[in-house]
Order: C-alpha cells, then structure tokens, then sequence
C-alpha cells in the first residue's frame, strides 16, 4: 500500500505564511478602527461632554455603524481606551521570553514599560485623556479597572516565582512578591502622571528607569533567587583590588543596580 506524501517543513512553512500574515494584517486593522472609534469619542467629549455624548454620534463621527462599534467596545467609556488589550498582551510576552538568569523584578519593570510606550507613542491624545478621566468618574473608574488587569499580570508573574503556600516565619517572599508587584504598578503610575501633568513634556523613560532602580532596590533583594534555575546565573559583576584601585569586571547585559550593589559591597568590606 503506498504511503500517503509528507509534506516538507519548507511546504508547510511556505503555506502557513500567508496565514500568519493575514492574521496580522487583520490585528493592525482592527486597532486601527479602535483608535478611529477611540478619536472620535474624545472629540465629542471634549466638545459636548461625556454625558451627551451617545453610541450612536460616536460611530458615526467615526463614519460607521452602529453594531461596529461593538465589535470593538462594550460601551462608550470604554472607548478612549483602544490600546489597553493589546499593551497587555505585549506585556505579557515580556513575561514570557524572559532570560533565565533575570531577576523576576528586573522582567516585570521590563514588562510595564509597555504600557509607557502605548501612553508615550501619542503624547497630545494621552494628556487629553489624562484631562478626561479627572472630570468624567465614569472614565476614572475604567481606567483603574485596566490598571487592576496590569497589577494582577505581574503579581501572578512573581508569585509563580514562589510556592505561595509555603508562607511561614522566616518566609515572606509571597508577601513580597505582591507588594513588589503593587509597588512597580504605583512607580509606573506616579511617573506616568506626574509626565502627564507636564502636558507629556520630559524624558519620561529615564524618569521611570529612575523610579524602577528604587523599586528593585527596596524589594529585589527580598525576593529569593527568583525562578529556579538547572544551572546557577552568572555574576553580575567580578570585584578585585589592586592596592588602593578597585577594579570590576561586568558582563553588558548585568542590571545595573546590582552592578553597583556588588561594587558597595566591596568597598565597605575594606
């Protein structure tokens, strides 16, 4: 009996091509139109205020129906927010690629510099909306709502990190991974509004660089080793003395705060 024909990894990958770049053409697209549904909310917010403002305007300043507007959103408050699905998802990639040897904090403060780049893309329309949700309670409490979804990505991250039943005395790093999670969420949200109330003016990565090297210095060294690991993480930096000179040896990719950490060290056993 003849066997049936096997199709070459060079075939199928060929064949799943067009695949895969339709279903990123169709992401780009539906962004697109959550961004346009998302301009014209704004607007007419601006213009006749959130109250006045209905589904049905909104679609059609955006020049389409009304049942496509729920494709997109579930409701009008939600729409000022096209971005927030898709900076998760991001975010949680970081999570999911991250080096073996990274510290879980270094890779959560990684991951929420997504949602920094989704508000820094567009400086006007993230001031405007700053304006918004201060005035309209309803567009204060969605915006909190997705900030909560952020904050349970990245304690669920550091808690995997740790056996979370395995809470007793001489034992708080599930204690620590929360807090540590909470306490990026605020250091990222403190940055982003005080940009915000700058009219998003500034080097607003440096100031959040900044705000996470205090995080990690505050919590890092709480939180165990992180994820176990089949060979040990290599040093972030090699310290020796030469007489009166301190000399470190670091590799490139070594975070710097525990660069630095190491070269205290040093310094004060002498």
């Amino acid at each position: 009996m003849s066997q049936p024909a096997k199709t070459s990894p060079r075939a199928a990958t060929a064949s799943d091509a067009p695949e895969s770049a339709a279903g990123t053409k169709a992401a780009a697209q539906r962004l697109k139109m959550r961004r346009e549904l998302a301009a014209a909310a704004m607007e007419l917010f601006a213009t006749k205020g959130y109250e006045a403002t209905t589904v049905d305007e909104i679609a059609a300043t955006a020049g389409v129906a009304r049942r496509t507007f729920f494709r997109h959103f579930r409701s009008k408050e939600e729409a000022i927010f096209p971005d927030h699905d898709d900076t998760l998802t991001r975010a949680e990639a970081v999570l999911d690629v991250a080096p073996a040897h990274e510290h879980p904090l270094d890779t959560v403060c990684r991951g929420i510099k997504e949602v920094m780049k989704m508000y820094a893309a567009s400086p006007a329309v993230s001031v405007e909306r700053y304006r918004l949700t201060r005035e309209v309670p309803a567009l204060r409490e969605r915006e909190i709502a997705s900030v909560a979804r952020y904050e349970r990505l990245f304690t669920r991250y550091l808690l995997a990190h740790f056996d979370e039943t395995d809470h007793h005395d001489g034992n708080d790093d599930p204690l620590l991974a929360e807090v540590a999670a909470s306490a990026v969420v605020t250091a990222h949200n403190h940055v982003l509004r005080r940009w915000l109330r700058a009219g998003g003016q500034g080097d607003v990565e440096a100031q959040l660089d900044h705000a996470f090297s205090i995080v990690r210095k505050t919590f890092g060294t709480g939180i165990g080793a992180g994820r176990t690991l089949t060979t040990a993480p290599p040093a972030p930096a090699e310290v020796r003395t030469q007489g009166e000179v301190l000399v470190a040896v670091a590799r490139t990719d070594a975070p710097l705060d525990e660069v630095m950490r190491t070269i205290e060290e040093a310094l004060r056993s002498k």
